[in-house]
């Protein structure tokens, strides 16, 4: 398993790998088919995230990307301090530790960076989730209420966050 920053050139297959989590998973925010982001698009939206104070962390597997965790930092002086969360593995390769390794792997980026807050929301249901990222130390702050649709329910959501 390799795990490490993404680049430029890795946009198309960073694009496929989103739109196969789309397909597989209701926990993230877009439904399958939803990602209208093209190859261009995704390019640029990458050279911000390498030009800015934010991270993209892939994993790879068997010579493709298997799972990213994505840290967008606080972009006002009063929330510089901290990182809004995002992960996402494929299904075939749950279990096998990436998620773990992608947290550690911020939380040294954190260190570095004077970060001294790692936050995510979660929908309360995720159990797998929920689970990795209170064994990662996360803890829930609160529940936030309806918000998300999906299969035209209301989902609640967990607020967590770690503190560095």
């Amino acid at each position: 398993m390799i795990i490490r920053k993404i680049n430029i050139d890795d946009a198309k297959e960073f694009l496929d790998m989103l739109k196969q989590l789309d397909r597989e998973t209701k926990n993230m925010l877009y439904e399958e088919n939803e990602r209208k982001t093209t190859e261009d698009e995704m390019r640029t939206q990458i050279k911000d995230i390498l030009e800015s104070n934010s991270l993209i962390l892939i994993s790879e597997m068997d010579d493709k990307l298997v799972g990213f965790l994505s840290a967008d930092r606080g972009f006002a002086n009063r929330i510089k301090h901290s990182a809004y969360i995002v992960i996402g593995i494929l299904k075939e390769y749950r279990g096998k530790k990436i998620g773990s390794r992608l947290f550690q792997e911020v939380e040294r980026w954190a260190k570095d960076n004077s970060i001294t807050r790692l936050e995510l929301t979660v929908m309360k249901h995720n159990k797998g989730g929920v689970n990795l990222y209170k064994k990662m130390g996360y803890e829930i702050e609160g529940v936030k209420a309806k918000s998300l649709i999906v299969d035209g329910k209301y989902v609640d959501e967990y607020y967590m966050a770690k503190l560095i």
